[in-house]
């Protein structure tokens, strides 16, 4: 599908994130304009809160846009989705009529804070990227028991905490946890000295479901992706983790870029899933090409010095699709609600240079990763600032989500400490 021109000249641009064919939601505000819904377009912000009150956008008897979060839309349902995309392509589209009406309703990015996008209404992590799984588990099991039995049958996860999502650019606090060294019979209160990020890709349900979910149902229940940064204590989640899994390794937080990028978007982008190793049961079995080809990195850059490209790789390495996981989701009858957010799990590639946690780049710890500032990183430390961008290339232009990047500060004093 080649460029869809735009009369904003900036949405035109090979390089930018959000083109005409793009149409990013995402919530801002100004010095002098409250939070509020708009769609990224070039270097410029749709205010379609206003546009909405003007009676320029008009889709539904009640208004959509009046409260700062994208959930009220997402509720609609798939007809709206479309009914809403279209409407915005025709107003912004060259030649259309409407340009003097939209002109005053734009505001630049570069003047905009932006903020949640939607309101988290639960938040699932999966482990469903094959190379990644294969690592960690080499590093803790050896090769030959590097994948546990399940894991070729089902997508893997655990239910986290949605109160911790965050947009982009919040500061993320080291934590503190219990901390168990193998030389030492008992743990000990410090804060996280393994304290990692997670390249990942994370899906929003956009429509509510009180059952089971085919592929094909659970496909359609979703409204659109973000990046995601699952923000992880190694060495909290290596002393808690038995038998039930993460628990407060990976509470401390979970960012997300501020532009959610809808699935028409992406559509032709569309890749299919790895050839299975094992035939899946029927109710994860592919349907169709379920992936989406979208090109990732992951940077690290010191307090005041220049970023690293520590990571690229890609979106199509997942094993299982965010369809696959939504429906496994709710194979138990567990219901899934509008907003829920589902993390992909990390995404690795085949080699080194595609990995998607310092884990895995550090081998552990053991094979410290040298910047272009020439330090060297196991895991994070205090004033790092990791930046996660992504983009599918399309003709002549770009479908990007903008970026998800955090900084972290050294953790507070001992709250307990008498």
């Amino acid at each position: 599908m080649p460029l869809t021109p735009s009369w904003l000249d900036s949405a035109n641009s090979p390089d930018t994130d959000f083109p005409l064919n793009n149409l990013p939601y995402g919530v801002f505000s100004t010095d002098t304009l409250g939070s509020r819904c708009g769609v990224a377009i070039g270097n410029m912000i749709l205010d379609v809160t206003t546009a909405e009150a003007q009676g320029i956008i008009d889709l539904t008897d009640e208004p959509l846009f009046e409260l700062p979060f994208w959930n009220d839309l997402m509720e609609q349902g798939p007809a709206v989705w479309t009914a809403l995309r279209n409407r915005l392509t025709a107003l912004l589209a060259k030649g259309s009529k409407d340009q003097a009406l939209l002109e005053p309703l734009l505001v630049p990015l570069a003047d905009a804070t932006l903020h949640m996008p939607f309101v988290v209404s639960e938040f699932t992590d999966f482990y469903a990227g094959r190379h990644h799984a294969t690592n960690v588990g080499t590093m803790f099991r050896g090769p030959e028991n590097a994948l546990p039995p399940n894991w070729l049958h089902m997508p893997i996860g655990y239910n986290g905490r949605a109160s911790s999502v965050v947009v982009s650019g919040t500061d993320i606090r080291r934590p503190w946890g219990q901390l168990k060294s193998p030389d030492h019979d008992t743990p000990a209160f410090l804060p996280s000295r393994r304290f990692d990020m997670e390249l990942e890709m994370g899906a929003i349900v956009g429509m509510a479901s009180d059952g089971p979910l085919t592929v094909d149902q659970a496909e359609a229940a979703i409204f659109g992706y973000v990046l995601l940064n699952d923000w992880s204590a190694r060495d909290i989640q290596a002393w808690e983790y038995q038998p039930l899994g993460p628990f407060q390794a990976k509470a401390t937080a979970t960012s997300i870029s501020p532009w959610i990028v809808t699935k028409a978007a992406l559509e032709p982008f569309r890749v299919p899933t790895p050839k299975r190793e094992v035939e899946l049961l029927d109710h994860l079995k592919d349907t169709g090409p379920m992936l989406y080809d979208i090109d990732l990195t992951a940077s690290l850059a010191p307090e005041s010095k220049h970023a690293t490209t520590i990571t690229r790789t890609n979106y199509r390495e997942m094993y299982y699709s965010a369809a696959q996981q939504l429906a496994h989701h709710s194979t138990s009858g567990c219901p899934m609600n509008v907003g829920d957010l589902l993390g992909s799990g990390t995404i690795s590639g085949p080699t080194k240079p595609e990995r998607g946690s310092l884990l895995e780049l550090s081998w552990g710890g053991k094979e410290p990763i040298t910047l272009d500032t020439g330090q060297t990183r196991t895991f994070l430390e205090d004033g790092d600032a990791v930046t996660l961008a992504g983009h599918a290339q399309g003709e002549g232009y770009r479908i990007g989500f903008g970026t998800c990047a955090g900084t972290i500060r050294p953790a507070l004093k001992n709250p307990y400490k008498r």
